[in-house]
């Protein structure tokens, strides 16, 4: 039977060989100067080639800003979207650029920025030349002009909506339509409207206070944004027009989710008019501008698959033209039924394609696709922490052009020594180099850690990862041995030997006496705790282990030496464990350091202000880090290769194991 996900469809001006689209996300593979280079070329191509048919870039500034995004600001930019937009084509890849303007004065901040520029440099120059009474006075008035312009960055971000002229919102469409004619002109196949960010604000009526003809009724919010829509037609004629479409969602306790856009009725109401305006495709998303990137891109467990698919099937009941859903469809037979249901047109793949940019390809032959888990480690997080988004389990992300798996020049028979993460990947990796492949597992299943990662609330979505594996390596020349132990002699039969025999709970550091001590691997197993329980160690498995304990009807408390728990968790997952400690009532001791224990009572010191603490429990948990499991090494005459927890001094997470297998079995 057919895939309708494999059809295509026209939009517009182009015609989408599919109907697999990558939606705009901020990458930050762009140049410092906001120009695409290699690494961006590589990233983009390698979606191409995987048969992505639509590539929207995200976030492209159509004036110069200090934001770390890709620019079309310039005739002299537009080479390098000519280069990127040839290069797309070849794989009869559709190329969209993501117009942005952000919701602040740019204009009036760069002016700030520039002059502290110019002080810094005059203070320099007094200082060479000796005058360090002029140098230190240059030196204040750049480090004050440089504090103002931060105040008006983030006094702006909440008011400019509000607050701009009616001459900076002309010339902010003009930048936008003028931005629009240089992607004509590099070959650019479409635009997408960023309906979020400044135009999405406007649109808002939580964000919008005006009392001119941009704000108060819906007619005068959405008017900007339709002027830019009919700035594009006319500057660009010959593209596609795409509009993100931001819609304020309602969550479950009926509070209203994001800001910048518009209600669902009201988000409705503008798709017919879009279309009556010449928009060409509507994608409907969540809004943002919530302080918490989690609202938009919401981590595993916390909302359902395509949880803005409701609107969007709204959208596709009113409007003609193609509708674009988003938003945790994790995978090909999940956007299937969409399409077959003719509840949307296209289907956005984004986070999905970070963990595997070849889910068109794999889907027209029948492999096995890499899921996402929606963790936001690698990617949410690292948007927000301003560093090059990637995906825990791709090693490839962001160095398309020099990491990728190259044949083996010489096969050999490779054993690999424990089927957690990385033991799974540099099995993987060594079989797609051609390598004959047998995996050891002395449990009855393989996932290692991965199996106990995913007991806590909201973690059953982890086990994608594994699940991968199981159905991949029958593709592979994998041969998988359960409850099984490779001997000395058998190991020094193969050519090679990787070991990932991974890691184990820790003991207790300090002094322990007649007291119901378990660790949290145990507790997450399976083992029966009773009554209060005082989990030591606020990690990742310490606060996930007491939110786990808070869930199953205990009074949990959980201890941490540093300043705050969970410092390595991400952003958009802390705040729900937040809401959960909330809700079940878990205490938290921060800066605390634990002495002793001795008959169920933990004797330990506020290390702020060095007072004693005392606290009763009937259940300890340990949960204060994991040790690398060791490996005997005699007798062994064959290479042997560490990848994982047992690599390196200190134990790994998902990103650094999938890293390191990857890295050593596409050496051998």
């Amino acid at each position: 039977m057919s895939k309708k996900i494999l059809e295509p469809i026209k939009v517009g001006n182009m015609t989408l060989k599919n109907r697999i689209m990558f939606p705009p996300l901020t990458t930050g593979y762009e140049e410092r100067d906001g120009s695409i280079g290699e690494r961006s070329l590589g990233f983009y191509e390698r979606l191409a080639k995987g048969g992505t048919s639509y590539i929207v870039v995200g976030d492209v500034a159509p004036v110069k800003t200090a934001s770390p995004t890709p620019k079309l600001f310039d005739d002299s930019q537009i080479p390098m979207f000519k280069n990127l937009a040839d290069i797309l084509h070849k794989y009869d890849a559709k190329v969209a650029l993501q117009i942005f303007y952000p919701e602040y004065d740019v204009f009036g901040v760069g002016k700030l920025m520039v002059q502290a520029g110019m002080t810094r440099q005059a203070a320099a120059k007094a200082k060479a030349e000796g005058n360090e009474e002029e140098a230190l006075k240059q030196t204040q008035i750049a480090e004050k002009v440089t504090k103002e312009a931060y105040a008006k960055l983030h006094y702006d971000m909440q008011h400019f909506v509000s607050e701009a002229s009616i001459e900076q919102l002309q010339q902010i469409k003009k930048s936008i339509a003028s931005c629009a004619t240089r992607a004509q002109t590099a070959g650019v196949d479409a635009i997408e409207i960023h309906g979020d960010r400044l135009i999405g604000s406007l649109c808002s009526s939580l964000l919008n206070h005006r009392t001119d003809n941009y704000g108060g009724e819906f007619e005068n919010r959405i008017r900007f944004a339709i002027e830019v829509v009919e700035a594009i037609k006319e500057a660009a004629p010959l593209l596609t027009i795409e509009y993100k479409l931001p819609i304020i969602t309602v969550n479950p306790n009926g509070s209203l989710r994001g800001k910048g856009g518009l209600e669902e009725d009201e988000g409705i109401q503008f798709a017919k008019i879009l279309e009556a305006h010449g928009v060409h495709m509507i994608q409907v998303a969540q809004a943002n501008h919530t302080g918490n990137m989690g609202d938009t891109i919401p981590p595993m467990g916390d909302l359902p698959y395509n949880w803005t698919l409701p609107v969007a099937k709204r959208v596709k009941e009113v409007v003609s033209i193609p509708v674009i859903t988003v938003g945790r469809i994790i995978s090909v037979e999940m956007g299937e039924r969409i399409l077959q249901n003719d509840e949307a047109d296209i289907i956005g793949f984004g986070r999905s394609s970070l963990a595997d940019p070849d889910i068109p390809v794999k889907t027209e032959r029948g492999q096995c696709i890499r899921q996402c888990l929606n963790c936001n480690k690698g990617c949410v997080d690292a948007l927000q922490g301003r560093r090059y988004v990637s995906c825990v389990l791709n090693a490839e992300n962001g160095n398309e052009t020099t990491t990728f798996i190259t044949p083996a020049e010489t096969k050999k028979n490779v054993v690999v020594i424990g089927a957690g993460i990385a033991g799974l990947e540099a099995a993987r990796v060594a079989a797609v180099k051609g390598h004959k492949v047998t995996l050891f597992e002395k449990e009855d299943k393989i996932g290692g850690q991965i199996n106990i990662a995913a007991v806590p609330p909201r973690k059953c979505e982890i086990l994608r990862s594994i699940e991968y594996y199981e159905k991949v390596m029958p593709e592979l020349n994998i041969t998988l041995k359960l409850n099984s132990i490779a001997s000395i002699e058998e190991i020094n039969t193969y050519d090679v030997c990787i070991v990932a025999i991974g890691a184990h709970n820790m003991p207790l550091p300090m002094k322990s006496e007649n007291s119901n001590v378990v660790s949290s691997w145990e507790v997450l197993k399976g083992k029966e705790v009773s009554g209060d329980c005082v989990v030591l160690g606020g990690g990742l498995v310490g606060t996930e282990t007491a939110e786990y304990l808070a869930t199953h009807g205990h009074n949990v408390t959980i201890i941490e030496m540093m300043d705050k728990i969970a410092s390595g968790e991400s952003a958009t997952v802390l705040p729900l464990i937040m809401k959960s400690f909330a809700k079940y009532n878990v205490k938290q001791y921060v800066n605390t350091k634990v002495n002793e224990i001795k008959d169920n009572t933990i004797y330990a010191t506020n290390t702020t202000d060095n007072t004693d603490i005392e606290i009763k429990a009937d259940t300890i948990i340990n949960a204060l880090g994991s040790k690398k499991n060791s490996f005997d090494e005699t007798g062994i005459t064959v290479p042997l290769f560490y990848v994982g927890d047992c690599s390196g001094e200190r134990t790994s997470d998902i990103a650094s194991a999938i890293r390191s297998a990857y890295k050593t079995a596409n050496s051998i």
